[in-house]
């Protein structure tokens, strides 16, 4: 987090460690925001190679040389290692398959110049209309992302940005061959991926899923791959719920752990007939639970369970057991709808529901006991966070409990606008996070996780850890009033 203020700057929010400006942030004049948007720049192409000459490959209709780059690792303690990079005209070979004569290289949009990750940032930073802030979009190559603008005249905006490869003749789904047939027909320009200002409906929500309209003209320039819609589907249900919003309730949105699967799974719980009195008692607090993933709630502990248990037959009965070692899960959406019309391959939607809960209730006596009231989602044994140093496996006990941050409960799920993701340990969600108001600059509040200084030694170097794992926020003033009364240090630095 920085606040950078000089004649002509000013503009306070998060950025990129090594790279200058502030990513997500809010200047004089308007505020923006980013969540991943799913460019699909790379492409795995296959080659043939010279029988003859294994360092060749064809395309067109003639062999042309790999480029080689020899080197030389250094280890400690052993002889050094000698190691070639090949690469083709599209990129680094990964995989050279000799008995086929088969090599596959990575063709990376990302690495054309200009592709500093996030450096447009330095031109957003200085926007004052939406008009300039998007003319800073077009310099945006990477990473793909969902921009979003509000400013003080009530305007607000969304410009997808990332470079975008144009395919004419395939999708980038599959692997394709590397011998001239598909090539990329350049760049699409940022300002013809998806944008919208000022929307009709008065807001905009993005959330990782996919916002591609069906009549996008230029679909194979973007991904295919992207977030289940019930995050977008929960921010925007309680945005319509009411005309006006306080910023309060904006905060809180931000952790919102109503997890819609939930709500649309549980009820089909109601027609069917339990073995044990245990079940019974399960199945009738899920169906009076209120689908809210509180780290708290010993319904939500049950639910994560039986959702990852219904997730893991489905993979199995749907995915051919050839493919389950690439397709490694299938989405909790797809799940929903083999559900909700009883496939014939669920072999009884009712029998199999009760046989995921039975299994789920079984596992989480081997987790967390005989004791059902000590079942609650958020504890260390089950939904938790931990943020583990780099370093963590390479020092002794006494100094990893200085560079970790210790467990905390958490509440969420992967599919909960607060996301906390499906695994036991926190593996991701949102770190920094912001609430703005665009008529008084002093009112926005950040958080940020562990702390602001990566110094161990630092009283910062840790201290948001707790705030932000209970989903609290903190002012971040902007008057250079309110600046210099909440100060802590001041550090003056002059040349000599």
């Amino acid at each position: 987090m920085v606040h950078l203020n000089a004649p002509g700057w000013n503009v306070v929010g998060g950025g990129e460690p090594t790279i200058p400006g502030v990513s997500i942030g809010h200047n004089d004049f308007g505020a923006w925001g980013l969540t991943i948007f799913g460019i699909d720049g790379e492409d795995i192409m296959v080659y043939d190679l010279n029988p003859k000459n294994l360092n060749q490959y064809k395309y067109n209709n003639g062999w042309e040389d790999l480029k080689i780059i020899r080197d030389t690792i250094h280890v400690k303690g052993s002889a050094d290692v000698f190691i070639e990079h090949k690469y083709t005209r599209h990129g680094p070979v990964t995989y050279v398959d000799s008995k086929r004569n088969k090599a596959y290289a990575i063709q990376c949009a990302w690495l054309q110049p200009g592709g500093a990750p996030y450096m447009a940032s330095l031109r957003m930073n200085g926007a004052t209309t939406w008009e300039e802030f998007r003319e800073a979009c077009s310099f945006s190559h990477l990473p793909g992302e969902n921009m979003i603008w509000a400013d003080k005249k009530g305007n607000i905006g969304w410009q997808v940005v990332g470079i975008a490869p144009i395919r004419k003749n395939w999708s980038g789904l599959v692997p394709v061959p590397g011998d001239g047939r598909y090539e990329w027909d350049g760049f699409l320009p940022i300002k013809s991926l998806p944008n919208t200002f000022n929307p009709e409906k008065g807001y905009w929500v993005t959330a990782n899923e996919n916002l591609v309209a069906a009549d996008y003209p230029h679909r194979n320039a973007v991904g295919w791959e992207w977030s289940d819609s019930s995050r977008a589907n929960r921010i925007s249900e309680v945005i319509v719920a009411k005309e006006k919003h306080t910023q309060e309730e904006m905060r809180r949105l931000q952790a919102d752990y109503l997890s819609l699967p939930a709500r649309a799974l549980v009820p089909y719980l109601k027609g069917i007939n339990t073995k044990t009195e245990e079940t019974e008692k399960i199945k009738s607090m899920l169906l009076g639970w209120d689908f809210i993933m509180d780290k708290n709630s010993v319904e939500a502990a049950v639910y994560a369970a039986w959702e990852k248990v219904i997730l893991d037959r489905t993979h199995k009965i749907f995915v051919p057991e050839k493919a389950q070692a690439v397709l490694k899960s299938v989405s909790t959406k797809r799940a929903i709808q083999w559900i909700e019309t009883n496939d014939p391959k669920l072999k009884g939607r009712d029998l199999f529901l009760l046989s995921c809960l039975e299994e789920a209730t079984a596992q989480l006596h081997k987790k967390l006991g005989d004791d059902l009231s000590k079942w609650q989602y958020g504890q260390t044994a089950y939904h938790h966070v931990v943020i583990k140093h780099p370093l963590n496996n390479a020092v002794n006990d006494s100094i990893r409990k200085i560079l970790e941050t210790g467990s905390i409960p958490r509440g969420g799920s992967g599919s909960t606008p607060g996301v906390t993701s499906n695994s036991d340990n926190q593996s991701h969600g949102a770190t920094f996070k912001m609430v703005a108001d665009v008529s008084d600059w002093d009112k926005t509040l950040f958080i940020n996780s562990p702390g602001q200084s990566g110094n161990p030694a630092s009283p910062f170097y840790k201290n948001l850890f707790e705030l932000w794992a209970s989903d609290q926020h903190f002012p971040v003033y902007f008057s250079k009033e309110k600046v210099e009364q909440s100060a802590k240090e001041k550090i003056i630095l002059k040349p000599d």
